[in-house]
């Protein structure tokens, strides 16, 4: 098994050797903070769209070369590489996300974003960093500052990777299609951490297994046969058609999946005709589909073809017109932490970052992740995947009482305390990946 020599001397090491850390961990980062808040705030001044990551990944590369880094770029588009060897031992692989989301901010902060750029359809788009990901890379970069510090209590090889388009589900996936392992080597482990808008600042959440839902675009074209609105017997209705597709998906989650295993199917758009009185050869109807299982995933977007196409046949659709159901590319597996790993972490998470600092993961929705295109993968890459609170408690304590309500991700005015974010993700993820390459 990979590494299992080193392993074991791994284990007679750790039962003679000092702590990892001292316990002035925290007092390091908080010092460096000045250096990161610099770094923070012109992310967020300057976000860019998927895909278009040019000068965030530009500066990423500029800082991790400073530190000694091999920095490699325009992996996957924008994507950045960054590698250090340090001795013999595990592959560690450290995962942020670099894309802003077209929105126009509206938070009043005095570094509020005012881009615009743009996007991959040729459309100009404000741009604001509504996701915490500016947060995201700050952390990155923060983390490499506090190992570089401490090579002498470290053995392997880090790589550190900025990822390109997380908004729109598909850089993970195209840095995986770019040969990353192949390149770069696979990973023995790989880490990532989220911000958190509602959870308290500072406050680190996680737990073993699921920790985000699948996310599956599925487009469905109905075909029909066109004709006047007032003799619609001579044609194929595909809004009718349509509709009952729509109806019918409804009975997925709740006749064919259990009660106890989460799903959704919902369907976003439905799109057909020009005219009153034309009945139209063509419907479109677009879905977002999320589970938090992969076997619940496959049975509904196997039920989401098999009731479609029967539809269609239903209608008296020949077998060449039958309606056709395309996966996007926009779409990610759950995000599972694997079980031992986390284990091990949450071991070193509550040894040298404190009881007090770690919350009970609750899940609050079907978000998702392509995080999880890194870990699943032929190569079965163990992940740990830990969300930092990002909202002071006096914002949460604020809300509850009527003030003004916590906006939550995606929003205009979504906002996070970067101090106590930022301080806690650099010092949670530096524990974590030195937990994995101690000497």
């Amino acid at each position: 098994m990979k590494y299992l020599k080193h392993a074991t001397a791994l284990l007679i090491a750790t039962a003679i050797s000092a702590p990892v850390f001292a316990a002035d961990l925290g007092d390091e980062v908080a010092s460096d903070y000045p250096y990161l808040e610099k770094l923070f705030l012109d992310f967020h001044e300057n976000p860019e769209l998927s895909f278009r990551e040019t000068r965030t990944a530009a500066k990423i590369t500029a800082e991790l070369k400073e530190l000694g880094f091999d920095v490699t770029t325009g992996v996957a588009g924008t994507g950045v590489v960054a590698k250090m060897k340090n001795g013999d031992g595990p592959l560690v692989m450290v995962r942020a996300d670099m894309d802003g989301l077209p929105i126009k901010e509206n938070t009043g902060l005095a570094y509020q974003s005012k881009a615009t750029q743009v996007d991959m359809n040729g459309v100009e788009m404000p741009v604001m960093h509504a996701c915490g990901h500016d947060m995201h890379i700050t952390s990155l970069i923060g983390t490499a500052r506090r190992l570089v510090a401490h090579k002498d209590k470290w053995s392997g090889t880090l790589m550190l990777v900025g990822q390109p388009a997380e908004e729109v589900i598909s850089g993970a996936k195209a840095m995986i299609k770019d040969d990353i392992y192949e390149r770069f080597g696979t990973p023995d482990y790989a880490l990532a951490l989220h911000v958190a808008a509602g959870v308290p600042a500072g406050k680190v959440v996680y737990k073993s297994g699921i920790m985000f839902s699948s996310s599956d675009s599925v487009h469905i074209t109905v075909h029909g046969v066109g004709t006047h609105g007032a003799s619609p017997h001579l044609g194929k209705d595909p809004i009718v058609i349509g509709a009952q597709i729509v109806n019918a998906l409804q009975t997925l989650v709740s006749r064919e999946i259990s009660p106890l295993d989460p799903g959704v199917v919902t369907v976003g758009t439905f799109h057909a005709g020009n005219k009153n009185n034309i009945i139209s050869d063509e419907a479109k109807l677009t879905l977002t589909v999320r589970s938090n299982d992969e076997a619940v995933r496959a049975k509904l977007l196997a039920g989401i073809k098999r009731i479609a196409e029967n539809t269609g046949r239903v209608a008296g659709l020949p077998e060449d017109m039958l309606p056709t159901v395309e996966l996007s590319v926009t779409s990610a597996p759950t995000t599972v932490n694997d079980e031992e790993l986390t284990e091990r972490l949450d071991k070193a998470l509550r040894e040298k970052l404190g009881e007090d600092k770690l919350l009970p993961y609750v899940q609050r929705g079907m978000g998702a992740e392509d995080f999880s295109e890194f870990t699943m993968t032929e190569e079965d890459v163990p992940g740990f995947y830990f969300y930092v609170g990002g909202t002071p408690q006096e914002w949460i304590d604020a809300a509850e009482e009527g003030g003004p309500a916590v906006s939550g991700h995606h929003s205009p005015f979504f906002k996070i305390a970067p101090e106590p974010s930022i301080k806690a993700g650099v010092e949670a993820m530096t524990i974590a990946v030195m937990d994995l390459m101690k000497k």
